[in-house]
């Protein structure tokens, strides 16, 4: 049977999904799924039956969390939502993002959201609870902030041990559990954080993404507020990979799907002027964990780009060679199916795009 490609994408504007065979040359668009409304991520979980999942965020009805098990033909709410307890105090102010659990787990998968919290459900997505240790943690009330709200945005689940994993929030820094969620710690040693009295506190960082590789789970990365950094003891200590990049600021950060060695980030100009240096878009690529980096412009504007790709807008796919995916805030979708050399404009005239996920099925 032939293989399909299938990338979700998230847009200020509703739900989309590109199809195409392995040769990726052309696809075939469906949607707008929730027309109108943000939908700040959009995924495809396929350790089953290939299910999605929609982080929606109407201005006139709140935050909620979609699921469809027919590929949009129809969509259903959680019988338990993605909700603080009754009586609590706190409200979810927007889902940021959905994360599936452990390919050995394919009922379980996480939430993270805004204000700054982790929920969790156990059969498929059907009811959700918070991972109430992370947002007890003593040190809460040292989190602020940035500029999108204090959230979970980035989830790490490690892919052997099912009591290990991490998070990103912003503007708290990393975070990790080993029992499950029960406690937390905060992995933050070697990240500057330039905008505190204190450069490089407990807490306090702005991680704007980060991602972990299956095969070496030991290994983190994360694009920061404050640069781009490697741990290889789990997020216990980072290191400063930013030089050779025409900036430090950025928000996406993506591993290669097959080679932990290479990654991908986007830098821009400034936490002032958010669009490429110089306005010129390049997407740089290191294939020796950040030691080094190249930068990408083949096919890529290099005038007046004025654009942005925001954090969760940059995907790859598990072809080979892989091919990379990013997103703009002016709604184009640049692709490329050599692994960043060259690039193409695979869709233009989109709604801003805020998430891109892809998959084979």
């Amino acid at each position: 049977m032939a293989s399909t490609i299938c990338l979700a994408v998230g847009t200020h504007k509703g739900g989309f999904l590109f199809r195409t065979d392995s040769g990726r040359r052309d696809w075939r668009l469906e949607g707008p799924y929730f027309r109108g409304t943000d939908v700040n991520h959009l995924l495809v979980d396929v350790r089953g039956e290939p299910t999605l999942f929609a982080c929606v965020n109407s201005a006139w009805f709140g935050s909620g969390l979609q699921c469809s098990r027919d590929w949009g033909a129809s969509w259903e709410q959680p019988e338990q939502e993605v909700r603080f307890p009754e009586g609590s105090d706190r409200k979810v102010e927007k889902i940021w993002c959905v994360a599936p659990g452990r390919h050995q787990q394919p009922e379980v998968l996480y939430a993270g959201v805004a204000p700054a919290a982790l929920f969790a459900s156990r059969d498929g997505g059907r009811t959700w609870s918070e991972v109430t240790g992370l947002a007890d943690h003593p040190t809460r009330e040292k989190w602020t902030p940035g500029a999108g709200g204090m959230m979970v945005h980035s989830i790490c689940v490690h892919p052997i041990d099912s009591a290990r994993m991490t998070v990103g929030i912003s503007a708290a820094g990393a975070f990790s559990t080993e029992d499950g969620g029960t406690s937390w710690e905060p992995r933050n040693q070697g990240v500057l954080a330039d905008f505190l009295p204190e450069k490089y506190p407990q807490v306090g960082q702005c991680v704007h993404h980060m991602a972990l590789h299956p095969g070496v789970p030991e290994r983190l990365y994360q694009q920061n507020h404050c640069g781009v950094y490697r741990s290889d003891d789990a997020g216990r200590t980072w290191i400063d990979l930013s030089e050779g990049l025409p900036s430090r600021f950025g928000f996406p950060l993506v591993i290669h799907p097959h080679d932990a060695d290479t990654i991908y980030v986007v830098p821009e100009d400034s936490p002032e002027f958010r669009c490429p240096v110089d306005a010129s878009f390049a997407i740089f690529r290191s294939r020796n964990r950040g030691d080094s980096w190249d930068r990408l412009t083949r096919g890529l504007p290099q005038q007046h780009a004025y654009l942005q790709v925001y954090r969760q807008a940059m995907c790859s796919d598990p072809c080979e060679p892989a091919g990379i995916y990013v997103g703009t805030s002016t709604g184009q979708i640049f692709s490329s199916r050599d692994e960043g050399d060259t690039w193409e404009l695979m869709a233009d005239y989109l709604p801003p795009v805020y998430s891109l996920e892809a998959v084979m099925v």
